[in-house]
């Protein structure tokens, strides 16, 4: 039996940020008005106190791991970074392991992607098994399963652009690594999702691009359970015909109204989950709802 926590998109800043110059000719300023101007920071005003309760419930919960799929930041700053892992908890022996991967907002500029930030700053969350030198895709044992973190974030131009893709290279990474990995569940974790809670494609300006070639990637790796963020809204879709395994939107842990995270317990083939929703009267979480399903 393997009991997890998954939580996603906690969007933490820093005061001061710390902008340059060139900054102003990025997505950081549009960014900047939607969060000041157009009601994002008011959505997140409560992030750091919610993060707070997430971290003082997570050593009594006796978990076996820490699932983050990702967006720690607001604009990708270095200030947010550091802020975010330090709240997280990131070099907290006193958590369990966990398993991390970036967000389009942890890669939101060009330069943030290319300074490693995010990779820097969460690296005991990367800890895995790969079979080159780079950082994705990775897989770590917990208990009879391995989880499988893959970056599904890129970096884009245009400032509506909110795509991601995983890119033909790191897809045959990915099947490799897989096939070198020995039996037992095999659960992926991204950003970035295949389908919304309705079963679609994400709208072109917020899908993953790939996600044709990212399907068939994980049914060759005969993946048995999908985790991920970016849509803000919880969700569960059952494995059908087409997508042969669950996949499992955490939402966003820290938005106002929607603040939550999931609990799995993972048993042979089967997963029940429980959604703890954050009670801001009590500065605590909640079991919310309770779901069970047979995974892939």
């Amino acid at each position: 039996m393997i009991r997890l926590a998954h939580f996603s998109d906690v969007h933490l800043t820093a005061r001061p940020l710390g902008w340059e110059p060139e900054d102003l000719f990025t997505k950081r300023l549009t960014g900047w008005v939607n969060v000041e101007m157009l009601g994002r920071g008011r959505r997140f005003r409560f992030a750091p106190q919610v993060v707070a309760a997430m971290r003082r419930e997570w050593p009594t919960r006796k978990l076996d791991a820490l699932v983050f799929s990702g967006d720690a930041t607001g604009m990708g700053f270095e200030s947010e970074f550091a802020a975010a892992s330090h709240a997280l908890g990131v070099d907290d022996d006193g958590l369990p392991p966990a398993i991390a991967v970036p967000g389009n907002h942890d890669y939101y500029t060009k330069r943030a992607t290319k300074s490693g930030y995010f990779e820097h700053y969460f690296a005991p969350w990367l800890k895995g098994h790969r079979l080159t030198t780079d950082t994705y895709p990775f897989a770590r044992q917990i208990g009879a399963a391995w989880f499988i973190g893959v970056n599904s974030s890129t970096v884009n131009r245009w400032t509506w652009d909110a795509s991601g893709a995983i890119g033909s290279e790191q897809l045959r990474r990915l099947r490799r690594l897989c096939q070198s990995l020995p039996p037992g569940p095999r659960v992926l974790v991204t950003h970035y999702p295949l389908r919304t809670g309705r079963g679609e494609v994400e709208p072109r300006v917020h899908r993953l691009r790939d996600h044709k070639a990212a399907l068939e990637c994980a049914k060759e790796c005969k993946i048995s359970l999908w985790l991920h963020g970016h849509i803000h809204k919880a969700f569960l879709l059952k494995a059908t015909q087409a997508i042969p395994f669950p996949i499992v939107c955490c939402g966003s842990s820290t938005q106002q109204k929607r603040w939550g995270y999931n609990e799995y317990t993972i048993e042979g083939s089967v997963c029940r989950m429980t959604r703890r929703f954050y009670s801001q009267e009590e500065d605590l979480f909640r079991d919310a709802e309770y779901r069970e399903f047979e995974l892939g």
